[in-house]
């Protein structure tokens, strides 16, 4: 569109300076024809001798000069009547007149404009809707002579060459705003379909390319570049995987030995000895726990979280997990309740779903005071499943409220690593979806985790293969 409003101006400018230089073309040379038609007529009325035939020989010259017009439409009738011819004597009375029409209303035109005898100038007689274009010269006896062309024709021509600008304009500007609006949605249409792959890259599989195209255009060179981008993308994010795949094996692999000897020892001690060895397989626990939530939300920051997407009702979910935490919080005073009523269903990796949720229950156990209460509200609203957990404690502390998804950031009160909502974080920044922590004016704190619903996310997927 900006485009097209940039070429109409800028055509328009160009047809209207054409239209100026035209117009004033045409004027100068009706204005030479006046000047020296003017003073031939004046040659010739000084040198006729002044009598009977005097007014038929000056007035045929007369007639004679108005069929030489410039200009003048061939079929025009009477031949005369865009042209006049006035002579005055010394007094200025009308001594002679040649043209259609009454002499005295345009010498009184002419009187009442002061002409002036160096260039033409235009006047308006009263009957006429046209002006005329007049100039005038000097005789010796006194006297002067007029010669009047009516700017009819003139106007004429302008009216016809401005039409036929205005056609070619209008034609120009069609013609180009076609040209440039199918070239744009065009060339457009390929940016969309590599933006909306682009975007959907990574979510689900690092092996998606951007489609691409045999033109050899900067399109075509784009999706090239970008295709190229992804595949070194790939190439690291595989060798990434292998690097934290051989670092968990490497460091697990001495903690599972170590738990598996504790648990022997613990078999063949006492209960008198048995309490360290179960607090040292706590330790591990945490130890082991603590490490895969660290390689998780590194793999996460860096996009590279793998998934195994499957259909998963979130209702059904809570509902499992509820089970699993109510002893343990009904034991701390807590009461637990779920406001929930229909299956929400999402696409998602079913183990890491999972694990958030726990986490976001691990979190309200740890830190919500005896006697409060824990609600867990679930609802799909416009294309998203929302998931709100709201409780009536303390809240988060100030100093860390601004970075509660910030990996080792805790409260002064927390025993833990500061990992479970950065693993929330990860969690759902790798599913495309979003999550906001705040304090309530009413008290307590509330976690909100938004994710695309199965339905949404089906529509998305099927806009990428469309493109």
């Amino acid at each position: 569109m900006w485009a097209t409003l940039a070429f109409t101006f800028g055509t328009l400018i160009v047809f209207i300076f054409l239209d100026r230089f035209v117009a004033n073309d045409i004027q100068r040379r009706s204005d030479a024809w006046l000047s020296g038609e003017v003073e031939v007529l004046g040659d010739v009325a000084e040198r006729t001798p002044n009598d009977a035939l005097y007014n038929r020989v000056v007035g045929e010259v007369a007639e004679l000069a108005s069929r030489e017009v410039p200009e003048k439409a061939a079929s025009q009738q009477p031949e005369n009547d865009s042209v006049f011819f006035i002579q005055t004597a010394r007094d200025g009375a009308l001594k002679l007149w040649v043209g259609a029409g009454d002499g005295e209303s345009h010498l009184q035109a002419i009187r009442a404009s002061q002409l002036a005898a160096s260039r033409p100038v235009s006047i308006h007689v009263r009957g006429y809707s046209v002006p005329f274009r007049v100039a005038s010269d000097s005789m010796g006896d006194g006297g002067r002579v007029y010669l009047g062309l009516s700017e009819r024709d003139q106007r004429r021509v302008l009216l016809n060459l401005r039409i036929r600008f205005f056609v070619l304009w209008l034609s120009i500007v069609l013609l180009g705003f076609a040209i440039v609006f199918f070239t744009s949605r065009r060339t457009l249409s390929h940016v969309r379909n590599i933006t909306e792959a682009a975007s959907h890259i990574g979510e689900s599989d690092l092996k998606l390319r951007v489609p691409t195209s045999s033109r050899n255009d900067e399109i075509s060179q784009l999706g090239y570049t970008l295709n190229r981008m992804l595949d070194r993308i790939e190439n690291g994010v595989n060798q990434l995987h292998t690097i934290t795949d051989s670092l968990a094996h490497d460091l697990r692999s001495p903690l599972t030995a170590i738990r598996g000897k504790l648990e022997t020892s613990l078999a063949s001690h006492d209960a008198d000895h048995a309490e360290p060895i179960v607090s040292a397989i706590e330790e591990l626990d945490r130890l082991t726990d603590f490490l895969n939530k660290s390689l998780d939300v590194a793999e996460a920051k860096a996009d590279a979280l793998r998934l195994h997407p499957t259909d998963i009702d979130l209702d059904e979910l809570l509902r499992s997990t509820i089970d699993l935490y109510e002893p343990s919080m009904n034991d701390r005073g807590i009461r637990l309740r779920l406001h929930s009523a229909n299956p929400v269903h999402i696409v998602a990796d079913e183990g890491l779903i999972h694990r958030m949720v726990a986490n976001l229950f691990d979190n309200e156990l740890k830190h919500v005071p005896s006697g409060c209460s824990v609600d867990i509200y679930l609802q799909e609203q416009e294309g998203e499943a929302r998931l709100i957990v709201r409780d009536n404690g303390p809240g988060f502390d100030p100093e860390v409220r601004e970075h509660l998804f910030t990996k080792a950031v805790k409260g002064r009160k927390s025993s833990g690593h500061g990992l479970g909502l950065a693993f929330v974080d990860a969690v759902v920044r790798a599913h495309a979806g979003t999550v906001a922590a705040d304090n309530l004016a009413s008290g307590g704190a509330r976690i909100l985790v938004s994710l695309p619903s199965a339905a949404n996310q089906a529509d998305r997927v099927h806009a990428v293969h469309a493109g």
